[in-house]
């Protein structure tokens, strides 16, 4: 059986209208794909993308790339995403950049991005994409760690690379800007090049994506993907988000992060559907819709930041009737933004977790619409054999217990599991241990059997006798009118050992006050065990983020322990439980 056989089933069974049915197809396809024999050799790029859908709907659009401030837009058929492709990669390969050499991509939401990690996976290159934001310092620590061989960027990051590379005394074979910079390449230059390009003899078990994770926790890890585990375990995120062939996909992620592989690229195109890009140097988000309006976008998925500021706006302005399928990820989505983006569009947001370890895991597929529960994350793919077990390693079975997150191995490895954190053995046994993977999340799962989030396992809050997950404190505090956001971590505390701590950001029109302090203590006491509730609370203008829009909740807790240290007194918005006589003190 060819591969493409693999991929023609998955785009057969996301066009069903039957649920029930497709839920039935999926468990079997799953079941089938998760104990066969891999071949030796596989190149995406030539046997799906090429052999398949160029074959098939070579005029179909492949790409849309548009501007929300200009409104300028191009779009490319999956002919001419090929051949673009394949400059790229003859380009490289002029400049004696070979498979298994790495490509950093230093690049924003462009359609040079799309090609220029089509040639990586054609010419099983290493694909190591780094986000826009990274600093100076940051650059010199990926460079360090893994020395480029090539390097393509946006001409406003070429300079801050180059001293890097000067710094670190790497010598990459190309450099390739998009723009004019001297000592590099124009990628304008690359359109001389030969339209059709020799594919890589990949073999499944080649290393082609370097991830540098987002550094939530700690020091960025570098997570390795194979030929398959990226191209094929994300046949889990095809079907999780259910997108068809028919559909114009968007994914709002930038470049530069696991998130945008997955479903900017893979999800849409291992399907034949549509890919799509904005670019945006802000997020303007009346400007983003009307640019989602515009294109008639039918499957959209988005982080949290983004749907929080979506339901604040006036959707009637947009003509949102193509959107077909709502689809949410990066952290856990509040069930009050769930309900508030149904009530402006008719679509459901369907939450689903995976990690820059893996593909699509868990999460609310099509068959899922009428039946989730708001704040649930849903359940496993069938591609993951997924657990939680206790501290000590014994898998729980009791309904509402909290637990961590792991994937087991014993009876088949996910194809979607990364192969190893590169370079950091002590790591790996870390994590994998007693046949299980350690995802580092904390979830519990319901008497039915609907998963639901607590937390990146770091970030549990100890408070005496308790554990409390960050995200149900964060979900009650959204709840209140006056919270656009609201973010949670346990501070150091000499008697309960931590404290819960409420950091606020404000909706337009609201103000820090005593008053409105009080009013929020209220509001949790009615919604959460006395345990949980936040005992100090502190309005701030924004707080840490990664550039995919996870908190760092790490940078917080490290705040919080310098303050103290330094024996700093209460800030100017800072106000404490204890001292509202108000409040019950036996709470």
């Amino acid at each position: 059986m060819g591969m493409e056989t693999l991929y023609k089933e998955v785009m057969d069974l996301n066009m069903m209208e039957d649920n029930d049915q497709k839920k039935a197809v999926a468990k079997a396809f799953f079941e089938k794909l998760n104990f066969m024999k891999l071949p030796e050799y596989f190149n995406w790029a030539e046997e799906i993308f090429e052999g398949l859908h160029v074959k098939e709907r070579g005029d179909k659009k492949a790409l849309i790339w548009a501007d929300i401030i200009t409104k300028e837009s191009k779009s490319y058929t999956y002919k001419e995403f090929a051949v673009r492709g394949n400059q790229c990669l003859n380009r490289l390969r002029k400049a004696g950049v070979e498979k298994g050499n790495n490509m950093y991509m230093v690049v924003p939401i462009v359609a040079e991005t799309w090609f220029a990690s089509y040639a990586c996976i054609k010419g099983g290159l290493v694909a190591v994409p780094t986000a826009t934001t990274m600093t100076l310092r940051e650059m010199e620590f990926r460079f360090e760690t893994y020395a480029p061989d090539a390097i393509i960027a946006a001409e406003p990051y070429a300079k801050m690379i180059d001293e890097a590379i000067a710094n670190m005394g790497v010598k990459p074979k190309i450099k390739i800007v998009l723009g004019k910079m001297e000592g590099w390449t124009s990628y304008s230059d690359l359109e001389q090049e030969e339209k059709t390009a020799a594919a890589a003899k990949t073999k499944s078990s080649d290393l082609l994506f370097c991830f540098f994770t987002s550094g939530t926790t700690g020091l960025p890890k570098r997570v390795g993907h194979t030929a398959v585990s990226y191209p094929l375990g994300h046949l889990s995120t095809s079907v999780l988000t259910g997108i068809r062939t028919d559909d114009i996909h968007h994914n709002l992620g930038a470049p530069g992060w696991a998130k945008w592989a997955w479903s900017s690229f893979f999800g849409p195109l291992n399907v034949g559907a549509t890919a799509s890009g904005f670019f945006f140097t802000v997020l303007d988000g009346e400007k983003y819709l009307e640019t989602l309006s515009a294109h008639k976008i039918t499957t959209f998925c988005a982080p949290p930041t983004a749907w929080r500021m979506f339901i604040n706006l006036d959707t009637s302005k947009f003509d949102l009737s193509n959107l077909r399928q709502s689809v949410g990820a990066g952290e856990p989505l509040n069930p009050e933004v769930i309900t508030q983006w149904k009530k402006l569009t008719g679509t459901e947001i369907r939450d689903f977790y995976g990690q820059t370890e893996s593909t699509a895991m868990i999460g609310n597929p099509p068959w899922m619409k009428g039946k989730m529960k708001s704040g649930s994350f849903g359940h496993p793919s069938f591609m993951y054999d997924v657990a939680l077990v206790d501290d000590d390693g014994k898998e729980l079975t009791k309904a509402d217990e909290p637990g961590h997150i792991v994937v087991k191995l014993d009876k088949w490895r996910a194809l979607g599991l990364f192969t190893e954190y590169i370079g950091n053995p002590e790591k790996m046994a870390s994590v994998f241990k007693d046949n299980y993977y350690y995802t580092g999340d904390r979830a519990s799962i319901d008497s039915d059997g609907y998963w639901w989030f607590v937390g990146r396992a770091d970030d549990v809050i100890k408070s005496s006798d308790f554990r409390v997950g960050p995200f149900e404190v964060e979900s009650a505090m959204i709840e209140h009118p006056s919270v656009g956001e609201a973010a949670v971590v346990g501070v150091p505390d000499p008697k309960r050992h931590q404290l819960v701590k409420a950091y606020v950001i404000l909706k337009k029109g609201y103000e820090p006050s005593r008053e409105l302090a009080l009013e929020l203590f209220q509001h949790t006491i009615k919604i959460l065990a006395k345990f949980k509730i936040p005992r100090i609370i502190e309005f701030i203008p924004e707080v840490p983020k990664t550039i995919s829009g996870k908190i760092r909740r790490i940078e917080l807790r490290e705040r919080e322990v310098t303050r103290q240290e330094k024996k700093e007194g209460p800030l100017k918005h800072e106000y404490f439980y204890w001292d509202f006589p108000e409040l019950s003190k036996k709470k």
